[in-house]
């Protein structure tokens, strides 16, 4: 969620930084998709098997949302503030801009990304606002509760299933399923619109399944660190950085690894190595966002390259969908099927790149992104 206070209000740029850069790894994980369509109708892989789907499984899948997640959660009480200060209500401006981001979600997801996120944060965004009264301590607690859970469920399923390790197979994808995905794709306008129509419900309901509960645990995490400052006063606990790293990378490539290795056995092992990733993916994440600190300090042109993607967060999340269509569908190239996964991530790099750099320019004479705009009238009413 992006910043709603005034161009006068000192931004946090540690969160700006931050943000731009999990821009990256939400490109990289949602550009597959794009690539080849019909994984998400025949449930396989993103990318096809290969060296390359399993570096993005075990270092890009769900760690960067959880990055996004957790600066949701720190923005909202960014926000707090700012409303506090203009002497509105915060229950007026969230309530305001969470129905602003459904809309902007429902549309997102029905003509560009069916695996929209921004329906997810607009929901869990009113749990959100109801629960910003509680004291950092209760936030973690309550956080580690709702990721421990279905992790534990998880676990207990993965043990379940070794009982009879073929009732948890899936049944064999049909390859006609994923053919008339990717003819509807490059079909045209039209086409597209079909199968976004046809596959969006099944896996908005996914999404909110199995990323709400990760996602509603980072908001908590984010609104406790927002109300502690972490972001906006580093100095604190900067000498813990380098323990986040060893712990992060530590534990969590391992589970990433796992997470790789696992995500084409169906049964016993898949749910292992999901149940692992739980919570190995917010220890990586949290290696992630140390590195990335780190090496700001000392390079602080890095993060003035990523900081203005990052204001305009919603912005280039919409528009990496949008230029991954005009690449990839109907609406444009229809390139779809037809680039190894080599290319689908050199087209990846440009399109970040090309984003830095408008993001950019276009803040040189604008205080807003064209989305960002459309929620500050939303949330401010003004």
């Amino acid at each position: 969620m992006t910043d709603v206070s005034t161009p006068t209000t000192r931004r946090v740029h540690e969160v700006d930084v931050v943000r731009g850069f999990a821009l990256a790894g939400i490109l990289v994980a949602n550009i597959g998709y794009f690539s080849d369509p019909g994984y998400a109708q025949s449930g396989t892989m993103p990318i096809p098997d290969g060296p390359v789907a399993s570096a993005i499984t075990a270092l890009v899948l769900t760690k960067f949302y959880i990055i996004f997640s957790f600066l949701f959660g720190y923005s909202f009480t960014l926000q707090m503030r700012a409303a506090e200060r203009a002497g509105a209500s915060v229950t007026a401006r969230t309530v305001r801009r969470c129905l602003a981001l459904l809309v902007i979600g429902v549309l997102h997801g029905i003509l560009l990304w069916v695996g929209d996120i921004l329906t997810l944060y607009a929901v869990l965004g009113l749990i959100l606002l109801a629960l910003r009264g509680i004291k950092p301590r209760t936030a973690v607690i309550i956080g580690s509760v709702v990721i421990g859970v279905p992790t534990l469920l998880m676990g207990a399923l993965a043990a379940l299933s070794t009982v009879d390790p073929a009732a948890g197979e899936p049944s064999a994808a049909d390859p006609g399923v994923a053919e008339r995905a990717l003819a509807l794709a490059t079909g045209g306008p039209l086409d597209f619109l079909t199968l976004q129509l046809e596959t969006y419900p099944a896996l908005v309901a996914l999404i909110w399944a199995f990323q709400g509960p990760v996602a509603m645990a980072m908001f908590l995490f984010g609104l406790a660190a927002g109300k502690a400052r972490l972001l906006e006063e580093t100095d604190r606990w900067w000498h813990l950085l380098p323990r986040v790293q060893a712990v992060g990378f530590g534990v969590g490539l391992p589970g990433g690894v796992l997470l790789a290795w696992t995500a084409n056995e169906p049964g016993p092992l898949e749910l292992v190595g999901t149940t692992t990733n739980f919570l190995t993916s917010i220890l990586l994440a949290a290696a992630y966002v140390a590195t990335l600190l780190r090496t700001v300090r000392r390079f602080p042109a890095v993060g003035r390259a990523l900081a203005p993607a990052g204001r305009v967060a919603a912005s280039n999340y919409v528009g990496q969908s949008l230029l991954a269509c005009l690449i990839f569908t109907g609406y444009g190239l229809s390139l779809a099927g037809t680039l190894p996964p080599i290319a689908v991530m050199g087209i990846a790099l440009v399109m970040y790149s090309v984003l830095l750099w408008a993001s950019a320019r276009w803040l040189r004479t604008h205080h807003y992104g064209p989305v960002e705009y459309v929620l500050r009238r939303v949330t401010t009413w003004s």
